[in-house]
């Protein structure tokens, strides 16, 4: 961009659609010679087009703006046992999308060539002008430099050059985040977080994390590790985590926590319906835990109460310290639905200072699968426009 006018032009556009002349000059509060500048450049390149006649407002009728139809963006949400690819058109809007079971404990070249095949088959069901792309990985990620650190559940990856690697694949830019912060993201622009300023997004899948936003914007600290609430300690004599240490939150809660303890659980006796599962599929998911609870065993019903407790102890501690206005909760594990979210709730309320949590909604996300790829899109489109 040519200056600031015109990257702010396109963000409207993402963020509200097509707007006319008259709505974009009092916005962005330029003269209407200054914007027909503006525009006349965004024009030329292809970002924006103009569109049919605006609503009358008296007068000579002014004409809408918008995003160029043609643009497109890639997203990738990497999971630890699934990757999902979106593309999007310039406003985050998934026109296309893609979601396959992938271990990231495979590395990332097979992981990555699997991203690659995937982004190959859904810009083929869209095709249009590819602008960038944004990734997600589920572990601590270095913005600055577009690769992982030390991510305790991705063996191979440290410091491996995705954003390089997936730049020179695509000839576009890339950005690489953390895979919450892309969820905070997406659901800050397309979901029940819609506009707030201020709020958390916490991820319950095989892992746990949580996405800070403060004033708009991703809180990341400053190497990129802020919001690592996974691996905050509740006990000194806990469960092992997959970081190496123990009694880590992410140990009691996590998804693969979670199989741990209905697996322990139905040998014991003490699930009739976990036993049974068990007997006919060999294997124990966090779903099934969910699955049992809600038909009522005691037992699973236990495990999501303890777990929603523990995570509700962690919420507590981070809505005192941050008085964020919305606390969002989504993965794979968030199917527990609302069982869960009113023990968590329950311990929030319970816990945090009344002028913190008086008008606190805490809530599932709206996005679910689509958040990744929706923040990843909002990434990138964020990146291209700036």
């Amino acid at each position: 961009m040519r200056s600031r006018h015109e990257s702010r032009v396109l963000e409207l556009l993402r963020d509200e659609g097509p707007l006319s002349r008259v709505a974009l000059g009092e916005r962005l509060e330029l003269p209407r010679a200054k914007l027909a500048g503006e525009l006349s450049r965004l024009i030329d390149s292809g970002l924006v087009e103009i569109g049919g006649p605006a609503a009358s407002r008296g007068g000579r009728r002014s004409t809408l703006v918008h995003l160029a139809d043609d643009l497109r963006f890639i997203a990738v949400d990497v999971g630890a046992t699934s990757v999902a690819v979106a593309v999007t058109d310039g406003r985050c809007e998934v026109l296309a999308n893609e979601r396959e079971e992938c271990d990231v404990r495979l590395g990332p070249t097979q992981v990555l060539g699997r991203v690659v095949d995937l982004a190959g088959r859904v810009v083929g069901k869209a095709p249009g002008r590819l602008m960038g792309a944004g990734v997600g990985l589920p572990g601590p990620v270095s913005f600055r430099d577009g690769m992982p650190v030390a991510p305790p559940i991705m063996p191979g990856w440290d410091r491996y050059p995705v954003r390089e690697e997936l730049a020179g694949k695509w000839g576009r830019p890339v950005v690489v985040d953390n895979d919450v912060n892309i969820m905070a993201l997406g659901e800050r622009h397309a979901g029940v977080a819609r506009s707030l300023d201020d709020l958390i997004f916490v991820k319950i899948g095989t892992g746990i994390g949580c996405g800070i936003v403060v004033g708009g914007r991703v809180y990341r600290g400053v190497a990129g590790t802020a919001g690592d609430i996974g691996h905050i300690k509740l006990d000194d004599y806990g469960p092992a985590c997959a970081c190496g240490e123990v009694g880590c939150l992410e140990a009691y809660f996590g998804g693969a926590a979670l199989a741990r303890d209905a697996l322990t659980l139905a040998r014991s006796g003490r699930s009739g319906m976990l036993a049974a599962t068990l007997e006919e599929r060999g294997q124990l998911t966090a779903a099934d835990v969910g699955t049992a609870a809600a038909a009522g065993d005691f037992g699973a019903a236990n495990l999501v109460r303890e777990g929603g407790r523990r995570l509700g102890h962690v919420i507590a501690s981070l809505v005192s310290f941050l008085n964020p206005g919305m606390v969002v909760i989504g993965g794979g594990v968030s199917r527990l639905g609302h069982p869960l979210l009113a023990e968590v709730r329950s311990s929030v309320y319970r816990r945090s200072l009344p002028l913190a949590t008086g008008n606190l909604p805490i809530v599932l996300s709206e996005l679910g699968d689509l958040a990744g790829v929706t923040g990843a899109a909002w990434s990138a489109t964020d990146h291209i426009f700036n």
